[in-house]
């Protein structure tokens, strides 16, 4: 095998990154059926020169270009501790148990890598503990999964709930023993120096690669001020994969949220270090105030529901509805009487703390201690939210299944990207096969911080497959209009026309999930494929079902417009109802295009528009997944012809033949 020059004060990464991509180098003598891209030559090159350089590339990398192994291969010879970040947790584990082994075996070069994921996937030793001796976990159906999770604690070497298979995604008491920040005690724990995320972070700062996703990314540097929160190694420098979903993530985890849930997890700590009365001196103080902060939360988050949700004269706005300073005055009395349990509960905490210093019984006082942090902590946010008066934020109330949030998100987040991650690292690479718009990079250097950093560089690579053969574009000829009663009927239609054609082997992909469920009941009695449908099961099982069974058909939502690969025959067919375009009554999009307004664009063409146009391509992009792939993309909204700005839409999708006429779709796949 030839071997790859070392990079030295005369050996350039680039010319080692070069090397390895040869016609005749290691990956392609070590990769059964490599082929020389020269797309993913020039984006690994490029990664070469800004970790040599340091600055930010912005690349981005048409469907089959191989940008993966076009920035792990610099990535692993540069010698420095790079931080990898993907959007999803499958192209995490893809990096991490296939491309990974993969360059092993051909650069022959040591790599040492761990794969990290948020806290909450980890199982939190001490909790778990303290939970498993509780009378909860001796109630069916716990009692159940208890040998399980002691199998967890005692035999795994990470901890991560992922490593059992036969534990429900949705288990109910899970939160209660992860090892999530909020309830972290530190050092302090009498479990530190074998707790799963402890050793987790030890293995990273002794890695090259830290393998990471945006949830994560994001979370971890939100946390980055707390005491425990942190376990990203500093790095500097990163990869962001998948680099159009990290605006979105960064929105979740930079803005406040102060949740029923939390209210209730509070509440049930308090609970289980009553539990251990016989340690306290006088537990009567705090059973009284753990109950007092639980009926003011109630009180609370019922008053809200009925303040805001209930004034709503429509569901437009799906289960968020924004706020005001206004509506919260209707609210604080409530507010304020919640804000004085967790008062009282912080002072009990600390009066009770100092007395029992003595006896010895460190960990239940530092359970306490983290009580005391977190009640502090969700008091001050609290108080953040009810004032809803910081411009540079979104106020607005979300319901979650049977839970309440209260959430004040950023309305910008490109200057908090641009200073907790680009202007940390010497260098940073963000990748994706979606981020121009309009054959321009504008829209997303806003969006995400990259105007201002330092030495931003901008790569286009075409996609490596052949669209023209590949593929064909469905757009019917006649379409009602979308906002018309009679849309979703034409829908159907259209759907099961196609499918005739096409012999299922579909994703249908809507933009609500209302649009979803009346396109199903009038399609589902006269399918004759198998029908697979979004909620009906884990998105991971619907996968694995679809793969696997022949002709079948998927009904989606937003979930399945990107991180879905399903190659082969399987998947012949997208099928597209809607211009994804997000909903301006959604409070963080109606903020957003208020921002665009002050700052004297158009909220409708410079975001509304470019925002959907990256959607679409993602959703799309689900189709041609390798060279031998063949299929038809259908978009059935006819604004895409009657609209001005329709021409946008259509230069930004893939260079296929144009149809309008359904017969050309079975003669693409060579039937009548």
């Amino acid at each position: 095998m030839p071997e790859i020059p070392p990079v030295s004060r005369t050996v350039s990464l680039a010319n080692a990154v070069e090397a390895v991509f040869a016609d005749k180098g290691p990956l392609a003598c070590a990769v059964p059926d490599f082929e020389p891209r020269p797309g993913q030559r020039d984006m690994a090159g490029a990664v070469a020169d800004v970790f040599e350089r340091g600055g930010v590339l912005v690349a981005e990398a048409g469907t089959g270009t191989g940008k993966t192994l076009a920035y792990l291969v610099p990535a692993i010879l540069s010698g420095h501790r790079v931080l990898i970040s993907t959007g999803t947790k499958n192209l995490q584990e893809q990096v991490w148990t296939k491309d990974l082994p993969l360059l092993q075996q051909a650069l022959g070069v040591p790599i040492t890598a761990t794969c990290m994921k948020g806290r909450g996937n980890y199982l939190c030793l001490h909790r778990y503990e303290n939970f498993r001796d509780s009378r909860d976990a001796a109630q069916e159906p716990v009692r159940q999964w208890i040998p399980l999770l002691n199998t967890l604690a005692a035999r795994s070497e990470t901890g991560d709930r992922a490593e059992l298979e036969q534990l429900p995604e949705d288990l109910p008491f899970w939160s209660g023993i992860a090892a999530s920040s909020e309830n972290c005690i530190g050092t302090e724990c009498p479990r530190y120096n074998e707790c799963f995320v402890t050793r987790m972070r030890q293995r990273a700062a002794e890695s090259d690669l830290i393998i990471v996703n945006h949830h994560l990314l994001c979370a971890d540097a939100s946390v980055r001020q707390s005491a425990y929160g942190e376990v990203i190694p500093g790095c500097a420098y990163a990869v962001i994969d998948e680099a159009h979903q990290l605006e979105e993530v960064a929105t979740q985890y930079f803005g406040i949220a102060v949740s029923s849930y939390r209210l209730d997890d509070l509440v049930r700590d308090g609970e289980r270090c009553l539990a251990l009365e016989v340690l306290l001196d006088d537990p009567a103080d705090l059973r009284e105030a753990v109950d007092r902060v639980r009926e003011r939360s109630r009180m609370f988050f019922s008053a809200l529901m009925l303040s805001s949700m209930a004034r709503e004269s429509s569901a437009a706005s799906g289960n968020r509805v924004r706020i005001d300073p206004q509506r919260l005055s209707e609210v604080a009395e409530e507010g304020a009487m919640l804000i004085g349990a967790l008062d009282n509960l912080e002072a009990t905490i600390h009066l009770m703390r100092a007395p029992r210093a003595e006896t010895g019984q460190s960990p239940l006082l530092e359970d306490l201690l983290g009580l005391s942090r977190r009640t502090v902590e969700v008091r001050d946010q609290l108080k953040f939210l009810l004032r809803a008066n910081d411009p540079d934020y979104v106020y607005f109330l979300e319901v979650r299944g049977r839970g309440v949030v209260l959430r004040a998100a950023p309305i910008d987040v490109s200057a908090i990207i641009r200073e907790v991650l680009l202007n940390r690292m010497q260098a940073t690479v963000l990748t994706s096969a979606t981020l121009t718009v309009d054959g321009s990079f504008e829209y997303v250097k806003k969006r995400l911080g990259v105007d201002g950093a330092q030495r931003p560089q901008l790569m286009r690579l075409p996609s490596e497959f052949d669209y023209t053969s590949q593929t064909i574009l469905y757009l019917p000829r006649r379409m009602p209009d979308p906002r018309s009663p009679g849309f979703p009927e034409a829908v159907a239609r259209e759907v099961l026309d196609i499918l005739r054609r096409t012999r299922g082997r579909a994703f249908v992909l809507f933009t609500s999930y209302a649009a979803l469920r009346t396109v199903r009941a009038l399609v589902e009695p006269v399918l004759t494929f198998p029908l697979f449908v979004q909620g009906t099961a884990p998105r991971s099982t619907l996968l694995d079902r679809f793969r696997s069974t022949p002709h079948a058909v998927l009904l989606a939502t937003s979930s399945f417009w990107q991180g879905v690969d399903v190659m082969g025959e399987a998947l012949s067919c997208v099928i597209v109802d809607k211009l994804p375009f997000a909903s301006p009554a959604d409070p963080i999009t109606a903020a957003r295009m208020e921002f665009v307004e002050l700052q004297g664009g158009n909220p409708f063409s410079d975001y509304q528009v470019p925002l959907a146009i990256l959607t679409l391509q993602q959703g799309l992009g689900r189709l041609i997944r390798h060279r031998q792939d063949r299929g038809v993309l259908a978009v059935l909204d006819p604004r895409l012809n009657t609209k001005p700005y329709g021409r946008r839409f259509l230069d930004s999708l893939p260079p296929a033949p144009v149809t309008r006429n359904l017969d050309d779709i079975g003669r693409f796949f060579g039937a009548a």
